[in-house]
């Protein structure tokens, strides 16, 4: 059986029915496992993690679309994180006997259809990306679904769709990539400017830590500010290498760090009872363990 884990990011994170009818929307379809809903509402973006084998998330992440198109109008959006869609970005993650190639071959497929049944364009990237400059998600997101159109009407032609965003709905990264851990850190203070700063110097672009790409943002419902971090290779960089990394810069300014957390889940291989303690991390570590959540379903099944 070729397990892929599918990661979808919807731009709705403060509308729990929204958060919720999308949950029941991905368990409705048969062959498909949600395992985790992380809504944040700072973000305003909800990260959606489950398995299947190919036909069935396909058959999720377009009811998923249906959904998020009829639901969320960007043009009243408002949230801290950087977003290009109403369904921003659709990974497929190959685990057990599934292969890269398996997923490249979805993240095509899935693009098209999206692109054809809900006039949204779609951009494929990692390791589905047809050029190099379409590797880096953060560089189909640059600007935002606020510059998409100057950008689309300058040349940034989706992979497949219109030449033009969906009006309420925006584009859509599509792609294969291996795991990755969504990781944040909260710092004890408001200051945005620390955040900013913290997170320059410990990104790679920034020339900071590699595999690690970083941004500050606020989380106004605490009052407080936090380095939100994709670890894109966790063995290369793990957790505890990144919470350091961000400790350290934090401590120039006079900061501490509060907790740290995950959003969606991370491989077995990524987390230990040692880890999770180390970098302060919210809620029992267990439960954000990939491969503890598929084994829990499995149990209970009949």
């Amino acid at each position: 059986m070729s397990l892929i884990e599918c990661v979808p990011n919807v731009s709705e994170g403060r509308r729990s029915a929204v958060v919720e009818l999308a949950a029941l929307t991905l368990r409705a379809v048969g062959g498909v496992t949600l395992l985790d809903c992380s809504a944040d509402a700072a973000h305003n973006r909800s990260v959606y993690t489950f398995v299947g084998e190919p036909g069935p998330i396909e058959l999720a992440v377009l009811a998923l679309f249906e959904l998020a198109v009829s639901a969320i109008d960007l043009r009243t959006h408002r949230g801290e994180h950087p977003r290009i869609g109403a369904v921003d970005v659709v990974p497929f993650v190959p685990l057990q006997s599934a292969t890269m190639a398996e997923c490249v071959g979805l993240a095509e497929r899935v693009g098209s259809l999206v692109a054809d049944r809900f006039q949204v364009p779609v951009y494929l990237y990692e390791e589905a990306a047809r050029t190099p400059s379409r590797r880096d998600l953060a560089e189909i997101r640059r600007g935002g679904f606020e510059g998409l159109a100057v950008r689309m009407r300058e040349g940034f032609m989706p992979d497949f769709g219109p030449p033009a965003p969906h009006p309420t709905a925006g584009a859509s990264a599509v792609g294969a990539r291996r795991p990755l851990i969504a990781f944040n850190v909260n710092l004890d203070t408001d200051r945005i400017d620390v955040a900013t700063a913290v997170a320059r110097a410990v990104r790679e672009r920034g020339g900071g830590l590699r595999w690690v790409k970083a941004l500050g943002v606020r989380l106004p419902n605490r009052g407080i500010v936090q380095v939100s971090m994709n670890l894109t290779n966790y063995e290369g960089t793990p957790i505890d290498r990144a919470f350091d990394a961000v400790r350290r810069e934090t401590s120039r300014y006079g900061v501490d760090v509060l907790e740290s957390e995950i959003v969606g889940l991370a491989p077995s291989a990524a987390l230990t009872e040692e880890t999770a303690n180390a970098v302060r991390l919210r809620g029992r570590w267990t439960e954000k363990i990939l491969e503890n959540r598929i084994a829990s379903l499995r149990t209970r099944a009949p």
